[in-house]
């Protein structure tokens, strides 16, 4: 998997081969009867369950210390999952009434867990006015909240800041004009193979389009989730954009899978957009003082700068044998101190906004960066058949980009794939 999109899992649940359950739905009739129970009083006591996918399976126990210390009656088992296989996992464990207390639920399976009222709703003792205005909204099914942000992302542009130099460019462009024109001139003047990477389709290139997409006043879906939209001028003149890079040759239609870094580091490919936690890894090949040598900058605008919000989120399951613990926990995951923590161990962006204030993200330039892009971020549509229908939006977004197919053209066979499909609703 190219490494731009490989967040794709743990941002929105598995791809499109993975399939989703047809039936389900966002409609009123799923969950007009969720009634959100409050959480006991006391301490959590008895066994809990937990399932986390990749890295967050991984160092979640280390995390769990400080709640069983603190409520030690309590014992949780956290159950790595693997992202390829978690979908059917948890599909299965659901119609089999084996799901966990409390798990990670990726952010485009909401609609779809909701539908198939696997998810209990928020009790109202958890107060979601905190987090990130976007977050919060991607838990919510018509209009009821389900679970809660466990972490966030969202995409920046990160430039090599020596070679934009190289290049004559002093300050990072904030428009589709100047991002063009800094691609070209990283290839013409700083020496560059590339000016940027984007992904010339395939799985999850969806990801790297609709930042633009929603940065030009556009949508793919209709304001109720219940038409699609993709025809709509604004998308068009967006994939027209994205297809620029290719047609200019400052983009690489068939780059190598995994390099990213590698021609980071290099200055082969001196610009790419993707999420925080590309960091560390580029940082740790680059060596002492490669900090030094880039940046990041905010996706560029034409009516306004959106990019993508991911992150995963948190849900207590229906049927639950200790609900009450389930969701006390769930609690203590969302606590800025929790969430504070939890950067420290995974860097993970908080989700809830007061965690900010901690001095090692306030105090380092590109998280914030970061944190002013999620003002504005939005997740992808809430809808369950969302994954099968990104699917036909990768084949045509690699079909514009590397055979030169008309933009129009290829988002009027995804609106005729996606109506097909429907929406869910």
């Amino acid at each position: 998997m190219n490494t731009i999109s490989r967040r794709l899992f743990t941002l929105c649940g598995l791809t499109a081969a993975t399939g989703v359950v047809a039936s389900c739905g966002r409609s009123t009739e799923d969950t007009a009867d969720a009634t959100a129970q409050p959480i006991a009083e006391g301490k959590a006591e008895g066994e809990l369950t937990v399932w986390a996918m990749g890295t967050e399976g991984e160092k979640l126990p280390g995390l769990l210390e400080a709640f069983e210390s603190a409520n030690p009656d309590c014992t949780v088992t956290v159950t790595p999952v693997p992202w390829d296989s978690a979908h059917d996992k948890f599909t299965s464990a659901i119609a089999a009434g084996t799901a966990p207390d409390v798990a990670q639920v990726g952010s485009t399976w909401m609609a779809e867990f909701v539908g198939l009222k696997a998810l209990e709703p928020t009790p109202e003792e958890i107060d979601l006015s905190g987090f990130f205005a976007g977050a919060a909204d991607a838990v919510q099914v018509d209009g009821t909240a389900f679970g809660v942000p466990w972490y966030v992302e969202t995409r920046l542009v990160y430039y090599r800041t020596d070679l934009a130099e190289q290049a004559g460019i002093t300050e990072p462009p904030s428009d589709w004009e100047g991002f063009a024109a800094m691609a070209k001139a990283m290839k013409d003047k700083a020496g560059a193979t590339w000016g940027t990477a984007l992904q010339p389709g395939g799985t999850g290139s969806w990801e790297s389009l609709m930042p633009f997409v929603w940065s030009n006043g556009g949508s793919v879906v209709s304001e109720d989730d219940s038409a699609f939209t993709f025809e709509d001028a604004p998308n068009v003149d967006a994939l027209a954009y994205y297809q620029s890079f290719f047609t200019d040759g400052v983009a690489n239609k068939a780059p190598a899978d995994g390099t990213t870094e590698q021609d980071f580091v290099s200055g082969t490919v001196p610009m790419f957009i993707s999420g925080p936690w590309m960091m560390s890894s580029i940082e740790k090949l680059g060596g002492d003082g490669f900090a030094e040598k880039y940046s990041v900058f905010k996706i560029p605008a034409r009516t306004s700068s959106i990019s993508f919000l991911g992150g995963a989120n948190l849900g207590v399951f229906q049927g639950s044998k200790n609900r009450d613990a389930a969701w006390k926990l769930v609690r203590f995951l969302a606590e800025p101190a929790t969430q504070i923590e939890w950067f420290h161990q995974a860097t993970d962006l908080p989700a809830v906004e007061a965690a900010w204030e901690d001095q090692e993200i306030a105090g380092n330039e590109k998280f914030t960066v970061f944190h002013k892009q999620l003002q504005t971020a939005v997740a992808p549509p809430a809808i369950a058949t969302w994954e099968q229908v990104a699917s036909k939006l990768d084949a045509q977004v690699e079909q514009v980009c590397k055979q030169a197919a008309d933009p129009q053209k290829a988002l009027a066979t995804v609106q005729t794939e996606a109506t097909g499909i429907g929406t869910g609703v």
